[in-house]
């Protein structure tokens, strides 16, 4: 490779590992408590009462269903991202590899 292109093939391969890092931080660094706050509020809206009220009318708003869901997968989401990143964190200080193959964290030797 002349020096041109090694350049040029030194600052894709840069540029691919700063876009990884970027998205990685952008979803667990914001991600997880985006949904996290998501969680809260849908968690509001599934209890209903003053969390709900209408601006300007007090009163008793009823409950939902679909918020009380909708919270509790939102937060089955922020804790399987946390107990992820833990088991990462393990596995690496360990000289060990982390896979997701199948959805559940595992790691292997």
């Amino acid at each position: 490779m002349s020096g041109g292109a090694a350049l040029v093939h030194d600052l894709r391969f840069t540029l691919e590992a700063v876009w990884k890092v970027l998205l990685a931080s952008l979803v667990l660094g914001a991600g997880l408590p985006a949904i996290f706050a998501l969680g809260i509020r849908s968690l509001a809206w599934g209890a209903g009462g003053e969390a709900r009220a209408s601006e300007g009318q007090p009163g008793h708003a009823p409950g939902n269903r679909a918020g009380r869901v909708i919270a509790g997968v939102l937060f089955a989401i922020v804790l399987y991202g946390v107990a992820s990143g833990i088991l990462f964190i393990i596995a690496s200080g360990q000289g060990k590899d982390i896979s997701f193959a199948h959805v559940v964290p595992t790691i292997h030797g």
